[in-house]
């Protein structure tokens, strides 16, 4: 699927899914989207600095996030209405409506001056979303040329389970497919591929025997 092919079809397929599940949606992702928290800690934006969410969802990392980086300016977006109906609620309900900047966008596709009339950013963070989009390497790629000079891409996602049995990852790959969740096997060698091509150092993390993934792409000061 191209970067904006069935844009209209996944966004219908978001909002089908979660129309109901955004209203508990939290509190059971909590027990298993680990590694979100550490993301948040590490992201580190320099006073004053901007940061984006692909992918936001209810707004829960956005918020987390502005309560523990309060000097910095934070935006996000979602292809799902649904979804940003409850974020924009979370984030007025919190008091954080003049330092969240929500809108709809396509991961596959989005431009942050569009959006947000933003020439760069200096943090993007995608949280467990790349494994529920098609154009999830093209969303990595204009994630990556979002940056600004010193900027820096993080991700956490599931892995692939390659310490664990091998019954506890069919089991739980198929009740994420049954969301449409597919943990992205290839996703070391595509964020090494981006930074060679954009010229940003990159890191990758197996974390908890292979559960969750972590990358990290920065572009040099």
């Amino acid at each position: 699927m191209s970067a904006t092919a069935g844009t209209g079809d996944q966004k219908g397929l978001m909002d089908a899914t979660y129309a109901l599940h955004r209203h508990f949606y939290d509190f059971t992702r909590k027990f298993y989207l680990l590694g979100r928290d550490r993301l948040i800690r590490e992201l580190a934006p320099p006073p004053g600095g901007t940061v984006l969410e692909v992918g936001c969802g209810t707004a829960r990392n956005l918020i987390v996030a502005a309560k523990r980086w309060p000097d910095a300016r934070f935006h996000g977006f979602d292809i799902s209405e649904a979804m940003l109906d409850t974020a924009r609620k979370s984030v007025a309900k919190h008091g954080l409506t003049s330092k969240i900047t929500l809108a709809q966008g396509d991961a596959g596709a989005f431009d942050v001056n569009a959006l947000f009339g933003l020439e760069q950013v200096d943090r993007v963070f995608m949280s467990y979303t790349l494994s529920m989009i098609p154009p999830w390497k093209e969303a990595i790629a204009l994630g990556a040329k979002a940056l600004a000079p010193g900027g820096s891409l993080h991700i956490v996602d599931f892995g692939q389970y390659e310490r664990l049995p091998g019954f506890a990852k069919r089991f739980h790959f198929k009740s994420l497919n049954d969301f449409h969740v597919y943990p992205r096997a290839d996703l070391r060698d595509v964020v090494e591929r981006i930074a060679a091509e954009q010229g940003l150092a990159a890191s990758f993390r197996s974390s908890l025997r292979g559960y969750s993934w972590s990358a990290e792409l920065r572009r040099p000061a």
